[in-house]
């Protein structure tokens, strides 16, 4: 808008100013890559105008940066794109990228783009196959059939974290179960350390750590032995942090997915309820079964298990409010102490046996309203009865170990990584299945496994992945015996596509290796990582697993990948009224590209910059783009139309360097909002003492340092006006300032204050506080106060350093 941004755009390359270089201190800041939709919009760019003025800025502080950029380039849109439109999904996903680079390069953000990486080229799912390989030698990926969530639209697996209140993530539809062999890593394994160390993380928002604390859910209890009065060789194993309430068990409820079901001897009328409920609740997500607001509802299997500590049987029932996904796929159901098995309990006339009283008052079960879940006193538990119910758990624990019929067990809610993809537009899976020799991988010298030619794919979901009609990928030869054999046909969850880019970018055009050590050890950790919040469990539970285990592999030092995360607030904009998330589908978004060819990227930068704090919702509105733009204009007006003046003057030297630091100070801290104030502040300061003083004049030193220390968040404007003060040179060449801390001590003095010439107070001030702030400060006195008895004022003669007096 103030400059020719396309020049310095064609500068900046044609100088190669942004080029990466190894040397010194590094920084690598990096912004989530995003999957390439077309043109962006507001509520996209806010993250990678975040990335790119601490880009900047550690750039002038004299680091090496690396600031790259990339594509999350596999998934489901593009595919069904091709459906839809009739062009293959590596078409418009290159499309796409074109689209999406120019609006990143409109935007001026300082990426290097001769470190780009688009993960739907063989030059880098070559190496996402060379991992999985990797992990298989390592016994960590591994096949397996199991009930899977399934999308019957998208004709596709869906991973637990994909399924939202019952439904696909991708199209909104209904998912259901469906049995399935496989593709998993084995990430379990990794439970301890991915929870352990999240305590390294001293930089990361303790909301997301909190997050990813809960999605491995470690808990600490014990697995009991409950054996089957039919036979005295089988037995349901349960695992419980509750061993505090086993003398309160009154009924077994197992999930329905639980192969144990079929081996039970029921009667043939209660089997065919049982499998009716069975196909019923395979229709139901589980998060719809084991929400806290869902009915819970079960079937008797006519089976009962005895009780390891009292010996009293106990009925078992299927239920689908156990999940088969957590502990041994069944619990022990102890109706007063449990709230979901009170409701059980209620519903099919349950007994419920009190084993824990409060310690003030004592309940019984035919006035209880709801379980008793609390602390309390043990009883009708034998030897425990009488103590506290906490310091009975590691009694009973140890006496179920002593007796045979328990051990203690660790246990998580995470589960292994399932990875396979019923798709065509994802990472080929590397195996080859060989009627001699069973599952092999294919040899590293035979990378990528290519994806075929997408103009001979049925893209059609048919609930098989289309790459197996396709016979000339299919049909292939064993790398092991030379025989004829299969590829498989899965495609990887674009989530491992995704988990390791940011250790490519270190050495993004190696076709040797995945990338060299050497570069990728001097770059790692990322230093900064930017990103939404809704990335907090998956994207980045999976980053720290596959750097784990390179790291293990002794191919990197550092064993997590990002040294500070930083969450960005949402961008939203109005609907009819309504704030809403900006977003296509509402029709709220403010594109990119027609933004900045009207109002040019500075503003833009600006804008969303300066609304909101970075981590808070930011309300896109026309005022704010005004302001920018008219906050800009006072900036040129200040450095070309106010003189060049070398003067001393303590108070612009007070300013410059209270910008410096404060600017400064407020990027340490996220608070980039802020900032843009600290420039405001600075050129507020110039304009009144202008407009006051004809003769004030800035001094050329800090007119080119508050260039410089603009130059992050408004860089055109800032290359421009550097040029027209005579510099030849990029502003981005030049150090950021430092401030000079002996400029900002204030010498403070004793004001008089007077009211109608009589003194009626004084104040203690520093000499450099504006005229206007000082009569804000005396107004506060309450003696002068009392004295100007609510009086219109008529002026207000302030003598420099002496006196203030306030004329009634």
């Amino acid at each position: 808008m103030y400059s020719n941004e396309k020049y310095w755009r064609e500068y900046w390359i044609k100088n190669k100013i942004f080029k990466t270089k190894e040397e010194g201190k590094k920084f690598y800041v990096l912004e989530m890559f995003p999957y390439p939709s077309g043109d962006l919009h507001m509520g996209h760019l806010r993250n990678y105008v975040i990335g790119d003025v601490y880009a900047r800025y550690y750039k002038m502080l004299g680091y090496s940066v690396l600031h790259p950029m990339g594509w999350d380039a596999f998934g489901l849109p593009a595919e069904n794109a091709a459906i839809k439109k009739e062009i293959s999904p590596k078409d418009w996903t290159l499309s796409n990228i074109s689209v999406s680079k120019n609006t990143f390069k409109e935007m001026g953000i300082s990426y290097d783009w001769d470190r780009e990486v688009t993960t739907c080229l063989p030059d880098y799912y070559k190496w996402t196959q060379w991992i999985f390989i990797k992990l298989y030698e390592k016994g960590l990926a591994y096949r397996k059939e199991s009930p899977v969530n399934w999308c019957p639209d998208c004709k596709t697996v869906l991973a637990n974290e994909q399924v939202e209140d019952g439904k696909c993530y991708r199209c909104g539809a209904e998912v259901i179960k469906k049995n399935l062999t496989q593709w998993y890593f084995k990430i379990t394994k990794y439970a301890d350390r991915l929870l352990d160390d999240l305590e390294k993380l001293d930089k990361w928002p303790e909301k997301v750590k909190m997050m990813q604390k809960n999605w491995i859910g470690r808990s600490n209890g014990v697995t009991v032995r409950f054996p089957f009065l039919h036979s005295r060789t089988e037995f349901i194993d349960v695992y419980t942090t509750r061993p505090d309430t086993l003398y309160g068990v009154t009924f077994m409820a197992i999930a329905p997915e639980n192969p144990i079901i079929q081996r039970l001897p029921m009667e043939e009328d209660i089997r065919k309820k049982v499998d009716k409920y069975i196909k019923t609740s395979g229709k139901k997500s589980e998060i719809e079964r084991a929400g806290s607001k869902t009915e819970k509802d079960g079937v008797f299997t006519g089976i009962y298990v005895k009780n390891p500590l009292t010996n009293q049987k106990v009925a078992v029932f299927v239920g689908d409010y156990v999940l088969a996904s957590y502990g041994t796929g069944a619990v022990m159901g102890v109706p007063a102490h449990d709230t979901r098995d009170f409701s059980f309990a209620k519903k099919y006339d349950i007994p419920i046996k009190i084993v824990i009283q409060p310690k003030d008052k004592k309940i019984n079960d035919k006035d209880m309203k709801d379980a008793y879940i609390e602390t309390g006193i043990m009883e009708n538990s034998e030897q425990f009865s009488g103590m506290l119910s906490t310091d009975a758990k590691e009694q009973i624990i140890e006496h179920l170990e002593k007796i045979g019929w328990g051990e203690r067990t660790v246990n998580y809610r995470l589960r292994d990584w399932l990875i396979s993809r019923q798709r065509y537009w994802g990472t080929p899976i590397p195996m080859i299945h060989c009627p001699k020799c069973g599952i092999v991988p294919e040899k590293i010298e035979n990378l990528p496994v290519l994806l075929p030619d997408p103009h001979k794919v049925d893209y059609i979901p048919k609930g098989k992945s289309p790459l197996a009609s396709v016979e000339e990928f299919v049909n292939t030869t064993c790398p092991v015996c030379g025989g004829p054999a299969k590829r498989d046909t899965d495609t990887m969850d674009t989530f491992v596509d995704s988990s390791w880019y940011y250790l490519r970018y270190s050495d993004a055009n190696n076709e040797k290796e995945i990338f060299s050590k050497d570069k990728l050890n001097y770059w790692m950790p990322v230093d900064l990582y930017i990103g939404g919040v809704e990335h907090a469990i998956l994207h980045l539970l999976f980053s720290r697993f596959i750097t784990k285990f390179l790291c293990d592999e002794g191919l990197i030092k550092n064993d997590e990948p990002f040294k500070e995360l930083f969450t960005q607030g949402m961008v939203m904009n109005r609907v009819n009224g309504n704030l809403e998330v900006m977003s296509k589908s509402k029709g709220n978004a403010i594109p990119v590209g027609p933004f900045v060819e009207k109002e040019g990227s500075d503003v833009a930068r600006g804008t969303i910059l300066f609304i909101a704090p970075p981590e808070k919702a930011l309300e896109w509105n026309e005022e704010s783009v005004q302001s920018i733009k008219n906050f800009m204009r006072r900036i040129v007006h200040t450095v070309e139309k106010i003189p060049t003046k070398t003067v001393e003057n303590d108070d612009i030297d007070y300013e410059i360097n209270f910008l410096i630091e404060s600017f400064s100070h407020d990027l340490q801290r996220f608070k980039l909002n802020t900032a843009v104030s600290s420039l405001m502040k600075f050129i507020n300061f110039t304009e009144k003492s202008f407009s006051e003083n004809k003769d004030f004049g800035i001094p050329k030193g800090i007119k080119e340092k508050f260039i410089i220390v603009m130059a992050p968040i408004f860089p055109h404007l800032a290359e421009k006006l550097w040029n027209k003060t005579g510099n030849e040179n990029s502003v981005f060449l030049e150090k950021f300032p430092k401030a000079d801390r002996s400029k900002l001590e204030k010498e403070e003095i004793e004001i008089v204050v007077q009211v109608k010439g009589k003194i009626r107070g004084r104040i203690n001030i520093t000499s450099h506080i504006t005229e206007e702030k000082l009569k804000e400060l005396v107004m506060e006195i309450d003696n002068v106060r009392k004295f100007i008895d609510n009086k219109p004022i008529k002026k207000i003669i302030y003598i420099p350093k002496k006196l203030v007096n306030i004329i009634v």
